[in-house]
């Protein structure tokens, strides 16, 4: 009989344990005024010899249809029983709920099993720009510093600097040519202002005596005969002035590209000397000093800068070297074309021989642009 009664009891007291009649208030959040009845009524169904670490509460998402078991563990604190885990019934737990359901594991069996989802870990490290560039910063400014000390000690006359007389002496060599060709284009171009003036010039006064010997009856031939040969002048001007902006635009060729681009090479070269000599006199200073634990890693590290620094020298002196064989070669052979060139134009007009003048041109495939003519446009050249 007190059986019946107590298993009546029971049964009158299991519907107010469901999780069904947790209160919620109207923002989705549980009301604290009723979870410390729930706790007790829990604390009332559960079996006598299960403790509250082995509790299991199925949580079932609103809007899935998987479950999540979540284990609760041991509580130690004050006596009061802990607060429970009470998932909001909002539509955010619901789908929060539902994202994690897909973690979850149901073997053949039906036993549900969570697995366990480490963090997430990058394999690359994110590398800040900032500090790469502040790197490169200090990297410059030491290489800056090292190569301004040697600079400065090698004017004094304190430090020493590593020379190859051979290349230096063909650098110099180079250097003092560069001088002489800039002059003699600058007189070439010279002479050929004046030769335009002078065939401009004669052209006028051929028109000049033209017209007077149309006018003047008395004086027709004699103003003819001076047309004819001033017009004929300034036509061999023409020619000589083409021959000679040829032999202009050959030599700036020579000196404003060819050269210079040799010698942007040998800055390069002499940049790298000037580093490996700041390098080599800042190893040699460590190696003059004490050995010791704090001294070795410089003295590894100062080595390891000096041997690249040593291999970029060696490379930019080998580029020198060959491209001043290539230029001296380019140099010979463009220079010799065009002074036979100036040489044939310049006598040819000054012993009036019209005809060796215009095979001079023909020979260097020198077209010459008629006055007054303009230029063909490209559906002509089609």
């Amino acid at each position: 009989m007190n059986i019946l009664l107590l298993e009546s009891t029971m049964a009158q007291e299991s519907p107010k344990n469901s999780a069904a009649e947790i209160p919620v208030t109207s923002n989705g959040e549980v009301d604290d005024v009723h979870e410390h009845g729930f706790n007790r009524d829990l604390k009332r169904s559960l079996p006598s010899g299960l403790g509250l670490s082995e509790t299991q509460i199925t949580s079932h998402g609103f809007d899935s249809t998987k479950e999540e078991v979540m284990e609760a563990g041991a509580y130690q604190g004050s006596p009061e029983p802990p607060l429970p885990s009470v998932m909001s019934p909002s539509r955010v737990a619901a789908s929060r709920l539902a994202q994690q359901g897909s973690d979850l594991i149901v073997p053949a069996g039906g036993q549900r099993t969570q697995t366990k989802s480490g963090p997430v870990i990058l394999a690359d490290e994110i590398k800040n720009p900032a500090m790469e560039k502040l790197e490169l910063v200090r990297k410059w400014s030491l290489n800056t510093y090292k190569c301004t000390r040697q600079i400065i000690s090698e004017k004094l006359g304190r430090g020493s600097r590593t020379v190859d007389l051979e290349l230096e002496a063909q650098i110099d060599i180079l250097r003092d040519n560069k001088k002489k060709y800039e002059n003699i284009l600058r007189l070439a171009q010279t002479l050929s202002t004046q030769l335009f003036q002078m065939v401009h010039t004669q052209r006028q006064l051929g028109d000049a005596f033209a017209d007077l010997s149309l006018k003047s009856l008395e004086l027709h031939e004699e103003f003819g005969y001076n047309a004819d040969t001033q017009k004929l002048l300034a036509k061999n001007g023409e020619t000589l002035l083409g021959a000679i902006n040829f032999f202009i635009a050959s030599v700036n060729t020579l000196v404003n590209k060819t050269i210079e681009d040799t010698l942007m090479t040998v800055k390069q070269y002499e940049s790298a000397r000037i580093e490996y000599d700041a390098y080599r006199t800042d190893l040699e200073e460590l190696n003059l000093g004490p050995r010791d634990a704090n001294t070795l890693p410089k003295i590894e590290q100062s080595q390891h800068l000096f041997q690249a620094h040593k291999e970029k020298y060696d490379k930019m002196r080998s580029d020198v070297s060959i491209k001043l064989k290539f230029l001296e070669e380019n140099k010979v052979k463009v220079l010799h074309n065009q002074l036979v060139l100036f040489h044939n134009a310049i006598a040819a007009y000054f012993a009036g021989n019209q005809k060796q003048l215009e095979q001079t041109l023909k020979q260097f495939h020198i077209k010459l642009k008629t006055p007054g003519v303009d230029a063909p446009s490209w559906l002509e050249e089609q």
